[in-house]
């Protein structure tokens, strides 16, 4: 039995649906009224994508709601875990915020916590019952669109133990090592480096699991042009481009999946791609590889 807490996010599909209502009062406390005419004795999966504490918020009622109809077996699956990036104190001052969301999660007691590519190691070792959905398939899937003979990009050192092992997955897939800089006052980045002398026109795939405003791609970018990169790629388990698509115009073409949020489709790539491909910048495609595909 599946809940989708998101009724535009089903990363599931032939499995039977819980019907339910869910609305925020008027002072702004999340609600929702589950329908009685499912066998409470079979395991509930719940699925949302928390981008707020509301969406948090309807997560505890809706266990809590669960609990009170006596479900005994209650999974979740949440792609993106909030406040994955901060899992540690970088200057006095500031939470270590990805433990206050373990926490809450955690006082649900729930049977088990799936996450999608999660950011470090921090996450499963905070989350109790917790189980991290690799990355393979999605970056095995954008390979099969952009083609094989390709290299691939580990943006930072945080990176490198997870896409090695995607390289492992895919049969060997070759790495190139980068690293920067940056200012944990300011974020500023700064320092940009590759790790290798010349990539003789090779297509480069730079990996990663977060795109928030991008500047680390566009960064890395310019330095993988000047060792000779041929064309560029971008692909990112969790798409936020709080800065738009216009800023990654470097690339030649972005994946991502629809963990975080839906993108508008404004019109389709020439039919080369089957799965929600759109032109958002002039010359440069980004394709969405949902995650009912991929999990």
């Amino acid at each position: 039995m599946i809940l989708n807490l998101d009724p535009k996010f089903a990363p599931f599909q032939n499995q039977e649906e819980i019907k339910f209502q869910s609305f925020t009062f008027s002072g702004g406390e999340p609600h929702i009224k589950i329908a009685l005419d499912f066998d409470v004795n079979r395991k509930v999966t719940i699925t949302h994508r928390l981008n707020s504490f509301n969406d948090l918020g309807l997560l505890c009622v809706t266990v809590d709601a669960l609990r009170r109809m006596d479900v005994k077996i209650i999974e979740l699956f949440i792609p993106y875990f909030p406040a994955a990036r901060q899992d540690r104190v970088m200057i006095p001052g500031e939470p270590l915020s990805v433990k206050v969301y373990a926490d809450i999660i955690n006082a649900m007691q729930l049977n088990k916590v799936f996450v999608f590519d999660a950011h470090s190691e921090v996450t499963p070792a905070l989350l109790n019952n917790s189980t991290v959905i690799p990355n393979y398939t999605f970056i095995k899937e954008v390979l099969n669109r952009i083609g094989q003979n390709v290299k691939l990009i580990s943006p930072d050192g945080g990176a490198l133990k997870k896409i090695y092992k995607v390289s492992e997955f895919l049969g060997g897939v070759e790495v190139v090592e980068c690293s920067k800089s940056r200012d944990v006052k300011t974020g500023k980045l700064s320092g940009f480096k590759v790790y290798e002398d010349d990539l003789n026109g090779m297509d480069c795939l730079i990996v990663d699991d977060i795109c928030d405003g991008g500047g680390t791609f566009v960064g890395l970018a310019e330095e993988l042009k000047k060792k000779n990169a041929g064309k560029l790629y971008l692909a990112v388990s969790h798409g936020i481009f709080n800065k738009g698509f216009e800023v990654l115009n470097c690339f030649d073409g972005i994946f991502t999946t629809n963990s975080f949020k839906d993108f508008e489709v404004l019109n389709c790539f020439d039919g080369i791609f089957t799965t929600n491909s759109f032109k958002d910048f002039e010359g440069e495609s980004v394709q969405v590889i949902g995650l009912d595909q991929l999990i």
